[in-house]
């Protein structure tokens, strides 16, 4: 395992993630039992479709609402994520305003926002708020290239929205009070993120909508979606609006199997650090960390005294297929334990306790949407690319004005029926996807090697390509 020596004799690859292993393996919820009627069915259990029943039964109280669910409450990305609750929705600029205009797209920023502070609001108000702290975001820059990524990034933020009170850049000094980064030449920070238990807050989130009237069916598996109907294995459910919620798992659905792309994203987390071990990384708060390589590493400090860190390993297998149990290959393991030694050289004995893999949805141009068709009573959301844990909230929100029929500044944002093209078919997709990942990580190690303060043009060209 490089640069890090071994794992714990406790060491856990898959069974979806160390949230679940620490949280305990939730109450099983009974599956449905044959045909039913409801006014809104929700495909999936995760923030997604939680949150949308949560918010529907709050503003009308009479909806029977119906959440269907093949495994159970946050196995999927909702209970594997690296419980960043962040601000910042891909592709924002580059799309939503060419579509929305700049002040849309600046609406909708400012809403993503207020999602973090509605969010955290919510935790506090249904008893599950101990999970969640908002101390902000770091990005950090680590060779010259980052340094000039991030300078440009803090300029674009600036231009586009972001206050004085949405950004502050540290110096390698001011970072260092903060948390110690090897190799560190600067960084900003920002508060508009909290660090969460996803598990813990996810299980929240239910048990809130629960106790508002919601049922939740689990082992509960969904063949296909058609206006206003629902096929399961266990029955139909009829429902006046339907809202689909399944994100990374869409290419299940019959017809979606090109929607969005199902990435890879794989953690590791190590064991409680010991007290010098935490000296020797100086990280006392609850922010989040992020560097500024194209092959982007997510960070937290875990409340119990853990270090876990997340990146794309392996991004994307074969015609879409993925681990349902989380199990994360070797190689991707050795990349994220070599990641989290650059990063943090004290560590270089301390061993992992759990890694895991989960996977999110990808759409074709890395924009966030919200569609409803009401003709069909069919609802979607998704494509959050890493920032699900505000964007759910925010989308459902959305879904729920939607639905009500209810003309408002959220119904107005310019992710609100934004459609993406499908992703190329098959081997065009593998090929595409693991060559891009492959100049990512080339133009990171070129980076680092040449000490260059330009982007390698192998990142450009991927980008480009790839429409991020």
């Amino acid at each position: 395992m490089s640069n890090i020596q071994g794992l714990s004799n406790t060491f856990a690859n898959g069974g979806v993630s160390y949230w679940l292993r620490d949280s305990g393996r939730p109450s099983v919820r009974s599956a449905l039992t044959g045909p039913i009627e409801v006014d809104v069915a929700i495909v999936g259990a995760g923030l997604t479709g939680l949150w949308t029943a949560y918010y529907l039964k709050q503003s009308d109280p009479t909806l029977t609402i119906a959440v269907l669910e093949q495994e159970f409450v946050g196995f999927g990305a909702s209970g594997r994520n690296g419980g960043w609750m962040s601000a910042k929705p891909a592709g924002l600029f580059r799309h939503y305003a060419r579509e929305g205009g700049h002040a849309s797209a600046i609406a909708l920023q400012r809403e993503m926002f207020g999602a973090v502070d509605e969010s955290v609001r919510v935790a506090n108000a249904e008893g599950f708020g101990e999970h969640v702290d908002k101390d902000g975001l770091i990005h950090v820059a680590t060779n010259p290239a980052q340094l000039t990524r991030m300078r440009s990034n803090l300029k674009s933020l600036r231009q586009n929205g972001w206050g004085d009170d949405d950004l502050f850049e540290l110096s390698p000094a001011e970072l260092s009070d903060r948390v110690r980064v090897r190799g560190a030449l600067g960084a900003y920070w920002t508060p508009h993120c909290a660090r969460v238990h996803p598990m813990h807050y996810v299980q929240g989130i239910a048990a809130a909508a629960e106790r508002a009237g919601v049922r939740i069916y689990e082992g509960t598996t969904v063949t296909a979606i058609s206006p206003h109907v629902v096929t399961t294995d266990k029955g139909e459910v009829g429902a006046r609006n339907i809202v689909q919620a399944v994100e990374g798992y869409t290419s299940s659905l019959p017809g979606q199997r090109r929607r969005l792309l199902p990435m890879n994203s794989s953690m590791i987390v190590t064991e409680r650090l010991s007290d010098s071990e935490l000296d020797s990384v100086g990280w006392n708060g609850a922010e989040l960390l992020g560097d500024m390589a194209h092959s982007f590493a997510y960070v937290q400090r875990t409340a119990d005294g853990r270090i876990a860190l997340g990146g794309r390993g392996v991004p994307y297998n074969f015609a879409s297929s993925f681990d349902r149990d989380g199990k994360t290959a070797q190689k991707a393991i050795g990349q994220l334990a070599t990641r989290l030694r650059e990063l943090f050289p004290g560590l270089g004995r301390t061993r992992l306790h759990h890694s895991w893999s989960g996977v999110l949805g990808v759409p074709r141009d890395w924009s966030a949407a919200v569609t409803y068709d009401p003709a069909a009573g069919i609802a979607t959301a998704g494509g959050y690319v890493g920032h699900g844990l505000s964007g759910t909230n925010l989308a459902a929100r959305t879904v729920r004005d939607l639905i009500l029929g209810e003309q408002t500044a959220l119904t107005a944002l310019p992710w609100v029926n934004h459609r993406a093209r499908n992703w190329e078919m098959e081997p065009l997709r593998w090929i595409g996807a693991s060559t891009l990942y492959s100049a990512y990580r080339f133009a990171d190690r070129r980076e680092y090697e040449t000490a260059n303060p330009r982007t390698h043009i192998a990142a450009r060209i991927a980008d480009a390509v790839s429409g991020r």
